[in-house]
C-alpha cells in the first residue's frame, strides 16, 4: 500500500537524478478516470510540501478523505512516458 513517505521518496529521487516531472495520478469519487497531475522540476520541493500537508499517512486528501486518494505516482522526462508509466 502506497503511503506518503513513498510519495516523498519519488520525488527526493527525481530530484536527485535530475527528473524533469513527477506525475501524481488521483482518484476522485464520482469520476470515471483518474487524473494525471504533473509537477515540474522547479515546483518539486513546493508541491511535495504541498502534498504533505494536504494528503495523509494513506494519501487521502484531508479534507475529503473518502472522495479524493493519490492512487499511483511516477517520474520520468516527458509527459507521454508519465502517462505510460501511470496508465500501462
Amino acid at each position: 500500500m502506497l503511503k506518503i513517505n513513498n510519495l516523498e521518496k519519488c520525488f527526493e529521487e527525481a530530484k536527485k537524478d535530475e527528473v524533469e516531472f513527477v506525475g501524481v495520478l488521483i482518484s476522485m469519487d464520482g469520476f470515471k478516470r483518474p487524473e494525471i497531475i504533473i509537477n515540474g522540476y522547479e515546483n518539486f520541493d513546493k508541491k511535495l510540501e504541498y502534498y504533505k500537508g494536504a494528503y495523509n499517512e494513506d494519501l487521502t486528501l484531508k479534507a475529503a478523505p473518502n472522495k479524493v486518494k493519490i492512487i499511483g505516482f511516477t517520474m520520468g522526462d516527458t509527459f507521454e512516458e508519465i502517462e505510460n508509466l501511470l496508465f500501462g
